[in-house]
C-alpha cells in the first residue's frame, strides 16, 4: 500500500439524537465538537439522526413519525384497515 493516501482512522463517539444514546466506534469522519466519554477521554462527537438504537428494522419497534398530519390524512383518505 502507498503511505499517506489514506485517512487517519481514530474513536469518535456518534450520539443518536432521536434515541439519546451513543456508541463509541473508529472512524475516518471529522468533527470540530467534542464530548467526554465514560473513560474519562474527550473524543470527536458526530451527531447522527438515526442509528440502530433508532432504527425500527433493528430494534423491532415500530414508530410513526408523524409530520404535518401525514398519517391522519392518509387513513382518512383509505380508512384504517385492521
Amino acid at each position: 500500500m502507498r503511505s499517506g493516501i489514506h485517512p487517519v482512522s481514530r474513536p469518535v463517539v456518534f450520539r443518536d439524537r432521536a434515541a439519546d444514546t451513543a456508541f463509541l466506534t473508529t472512524s475516518t469522519a471529522r468533527s470540530v465538537r467534542t464530548i467526554e466519554w465514560s473513560d474519562g477521554n474527550t473524543y470527536p462527537l458526530i451527531d447522527v439522526e438515526i442509528s440502530s438504537a433508532s432504527h425500527p428494522f433493528y430494534t423491532g419497534n415500530t414508530r410513526v413519525v408523524d409530520t404535518a398530519g401525514r398519517v391522519e390524512r392518509f387513513e382518512r383518505r383509505y380508512g384504517r384497515q385492521s
